[in-house]
């Protein structure tokens, strides 16, 4: 499992310094963490998906590493609460999701509740203004 786990991270660094996609891995982290406190079960699942499907599919070189990690990204998201996962283009424009995902898209996981912030699961190298204005309205809060 070792070096699956060390071929993995290889190629998932590699593909963030091929593109500049951004390493969403730590705002995952923190989301593993809170569901762990949230949801027991939910996080038992979450983690079970990275040690027998993700970390595989990542070190799989048929397989789009930033693709996969924006998968767990929505993972994480609907264990966390009911939703869609939407990408939003640099005009603004939203479409459902659909891989393969544009680097320049904004991945965000819209709740089914008004009561929750959306949760971003991907975010491009540079937030266009539209996208940072959706970003400040659905997942800050903040009126642009």
């Amino acid at each position: 499992m070792a070096d699956i786990r060390t071929r993995a991270d290889q190629r998932y660094q590699e593909a963030l310094e091929r593109t500049g996609a951004r390493d969403p891995r730590d705002y995952y982290r923190d989301r593993l963490r809170d569901l762990r406190k949230r949801d027991p079960a939910a996080y038992r699942r979450a983690a079970a998906y990275f040690q027998e499907e993700l970390v595989a599919r990542v070190a799989d070189d048929d397989q789009d590493a930033i693709g996969e990690w924006l998968e767990y990204g929505r993972l994480l998201a609907s264990l966390t609460f009911d939703g869609v996962t939407v990408q939003i283009d640099p005009s603004g424009r939203s479409s459902p999701y659909r891989r393969p995902v544009p680097l320049e898209s904004l991945v965000l996981h819209l709740p089914a509740s008004r009561r929750e912030a959306a949760m971003p699961i991907g975010l491009p190298p540079k937030l266009s203004p539209a996208q940072r204005a959706t970003y400040d309205l659905l997942v800050t809060r903040m009126s642009p």
